[in-house]
């Protein structure tokens, strides 16, 4: 784990955690950024939680499978996915949304503004949110972080709909820490997979509908930067074991998911190619099979910090890794401040209906739109939308390029989008 602390000291630390898998564990930044509105539903005034209660909502429960034809069923259509990388609120980034809300509380909406269009836009939107949640002014970065429950109500105002909760940092303020945080995405109106306050919750896919399809959104992390799991609570997060993952996939299906979407917090930090960790189980995920139809639909990667490729594997689509979202300055293990870890990418996936019942959504487009946390601004950039006012950022959104399509996925029709 890497980080500078607002005093500019530099810490590395790193774990090992699994039987299986070594990685290192952290994040790295400083101090900095932001809050305002938008959606592609109405933005709901839900109150600011930070508890929630333990309830699991009508998570637990899958949608209802649509009626037989005629009876209202709702037609099928082809609808677009969204997904982003690490939300990571270092002492800077919650400094720069205090100040955004004028020094009276923290508002994060300016900083996620230069996305909005694109994550507004889609069908459905799936976010990374790495922390867990403080309460009563008590927030801090790293290295163990809780962050302000007002970037719950940012994240939807945004468009978000879901978010995969099952990081290195989950643990880092027991379940107490989980509890806040999903009773705040809970108050917001954001979906949440990965972390649970109750069994039923922390085995429970996150339901999704869209086009007609009912869209299960399971979440699993690599390990928790050693710290255990609560006791008597095995499921406040999920930890990331192929059968584990393959066993949920397919349970989801038996609820009747039309496509099935694994978010794995993974991989190796700083490191622009997917380690041999991720290349395996992204393979063994992507064969798993029942009745000859894939049981996973989608692959999406978060916590290496930067930017690493997307890949076809087995006809599924694969990406080792989005990339930062919103993080301070990061600095990177050799000590050095890293603009890396500021750069990521939105995936934009447009699933289409199966031409016959019971077959498989095929994502018929694939995109990758180059995203990059501007830390002087405090503000998320669309870079293809900055090139065309003008900006000088061409170089940063080429190298995003070079590293996303370094696997061979444009042969796969991947493109970049606006």
């Amino acid at each position: 784990m890497t980080q500078r602390t607002p005093q500019g000291t530099v810490v590395l630390a790193a774990v090992m955690i699994g039987a299986t898998l070594t990685a290192t564990a952290g994040c790295a930044a400083n101090a900095g950024p932001a809050q305002e509105r938008n959606p592609k539903q109405q933005s709901e005034k839900h109150p600011e939680g930070d508890r929630g209660g333990d309830r699991g909502g009508d998570r637990d429960v899958p949608p209802p499978a649509p009626s037989a034809a005629g009876g209202g069923q709702e037609a099928q259509r082809a609808f677009t996915l969204v997904a982003s990388g690490d939300v990571l609120p270092h002492s800077s980034i919650i400094s720069k949304a205090n100040a955004d809300a004028g020094g009276d509380g923290y508002d994060f909406v300016p900083m996620l503004k230069g996305v909005e269009p694109v994550v507004s836009k889609a069908d459905l939107a799936i976010c990374h949110m790495e922390t867990v949640y403080g309460e009563n002014g008590d927030y801090t970065g790293y290295p163990s972080f809780k962050s302000p429950p007002q970037i719950a109500r940012a994240l939807r105002a945004t468009g978000y709909d879901a978010c995969s909760t099952a990081s290195n940092h989950t643990l880092d303020d027991g379940a107490a820490g989980v509890r806040r945080t999903l009773g705040a995405l809970d108050k917001a109106g954001v979906k949440h997979a990965g972390s649970g306050r109750t069994a039923a919750e922390g085995k429970s896919p996150a339901w999704l509908r869209a086009g007609g399809a009912k869209v299960a959104q399971l979440a699993y992390t690599y390990g928790t930067n050693g710290y255990p799991l609560p006791k008597g609570k095995p499921w406040t997060v999920n930890l990331m074991e192929r059968e584990r993952i393959i066993a949920d996939a397919r349970a989801a299906r038996k609820a009747g998911a039309d496509v099935v979407v694994v978010s794995v917090h993974w991989g190796t930090e700083w490191q622009d190619a997917p380690d041999r960790r991720q290349l395996s189980l992204g393979k063994q995920l992507t064969e798993s099979r029942t009745r000859g139809r894939p049981d996973i639909d989608l692959i999406l990667g978060t916590h290496a910090h930067v930017p690493q490729a997307y890949e076809k594997v087995n006809k599924t689509w694969v990406v080792y890794g989005m990339g930062d979202q919103i993080a301070g300055e990061m600095i990177n293990h050799d000590g050095e401040s890293d603009p890396r870890g500021n750069q990521g990418t939105l995936g934009r996936f447009t699933f289409a209906p199966p031409a016959a019942s019971g077959g498989r959504w095929e994502v018929k487009k694939a995109e990758f739109i180059p995203q990059w946390f501007n830390t002087d601004t405090g503000r998320v950039t669309n870079l293809n939308a900055a090139l065309d006012r003008g900006a000088d950022v061409a170089d940063v959104r080429d190298r995003i390029r070079r590293v996303v399509l370094s696997r061979g996925a444009g042969k796969d029709g991947l493109v970049m989008g606006k």
